[in-house]
């Protein structure tokens, strides 16, 4: 019995410095640079908010914090590099409502689950997409006459989109879903290359995040028929929302998305609030409010409990979404 309980004892003795020493792990961290991994290219929306953010967040962290761009399969890859990384937080991933609702719908095959091996961190923002032509591949100023031109010449017109599977894509697929509208679908790389192609007439139109498409609207180079909000963007006051087009099957359309930061699943929970903390704190300074509600954004602060929440159900909003789409990615 004595050799038994010196037994218990070393074995408590030895769980308890280990638990000591994880948390004095969490509480100096961190002591190198942080790695926040991109699923999109570079000049992207994802892009421009990841360093907008990067900076200041190095600062409050005490640490540099380095973009790693790993774009590729609507952003797949970057999530399945993250959920095997060590989960110490010095891997974070960017990801969006498409990397982490949409994609789990879309892709059948995927290596990684994107609710269970990922731990939500911050919600940064709600980001407003916005219905974008070329008055000169397809003259309409409202979106009666958009839905009028395309629904007299089915399989003409050609949309653009960042990416199979990407939020741009899946906001034109419920709209075309919506309406019934039959166009066809070009993916490309990224924002700049999708943009590219409707500003040279290559494609008619796509759904644009309010931001990256700004500067082409104001040129006048492009023409902004309706954002996929619920209600109108600030920044751009005078587009009418889709949902306030009065045509049928728009009532209600919302297909905003977010864009968030993920750690793999076992990240310390000490770790998780510390950069939770530090992006509120980010997200609180006038100058990071001020340019991101510009670009037609709306700031999103949430605590990691209610980011899984948010996970959650925008996993089930966008299957139903690609169940009424009929859209599948193999």
């Amino acid at each position: 019995m004595p050799t038994l309980t010196r037994r218990h004892i070393l074995s408590a003795l030895s769980l308890t410095a280990l638990a000591s020493c994880g948390l004095s792990q969490a509480q100096s961290w961190p002591q190198s640079p942080i790695t926040m991994v991109m699923g999109f290219p570079a000049g992207s929306g994802v892009d421009v908010v990841g360093r907008a953010i990067q900076e200041p967040l190095g600062k409050l962290l005490g640490q540099p914090v380095i973009i790693d761009y790993k774009p590729g399969a609507a952003g797949n890859l970057m999530s399945e590099h993250v959920a095997r990384a060590k989960p110490d937080g010095y891997t974070l991933a960017f990801g969006t409502a498409a990397t982490h609702g949409s994609n789990a719908a879309l892709y059948k095959k995927l290596s990684f689950d994107v609710e269970a091996d990922f731990v939500p961190v911050a919600l940064i923002l709600d980001v407003s997409n916005v219905l974008m032509i070329n008055p000169d591949v397809l003259p309409a100023k409202t979106m009666a006459e958009f839905v009028s031109m395309v629904s007299t010449n089915p399989g003409k017109y050609n949309f653009a989109s960042t990416g199979n599977g990407t939020g741009t894509h899946m906001a034109f697929a419920e709209l075309n879903s919506r309406l019934g509208l039959n166009m066809i679908h070009v993916p490309y790389k990224g924002g700049p290359d999708a943009i590219t192609s409707v500003l040279k007439g290559e494609t008619c139109c796509m759904m644009s995040q309010v931001q990256t498409g700004m500067p082409h609207y104001k040129a006048g180079k492009v023409r902004f028929l309706g954002v996929t909000t619920a209600k109108r963007v600030a920044a751009v006051s005078e587009v009418p929302a889709i949902a306030e087009s009065g045509l049928s099957g728009t009532a209600g359309f919302d297909s905003s998305i977010w864009f968030g930061i993920f750690a793999p699943k076992g990240t310390d929970a000490q770790i998780v609030a510390k950069i939770n903390s530090a992006v509120k704190a980010v997200l609180e300074q006038p100058e990071i409010r001020s340019k991101f509600e510009a670009g037609g954004n709306t700031i999103r602060i949430e605590s990691p409990e209610q980011f899984r929440a948010t996970v959650k159900a925008n996993r089930a909003k966008w299957a139903e979404v690609v169940r009424a789409a009929n859209v599948s990615i193999d």
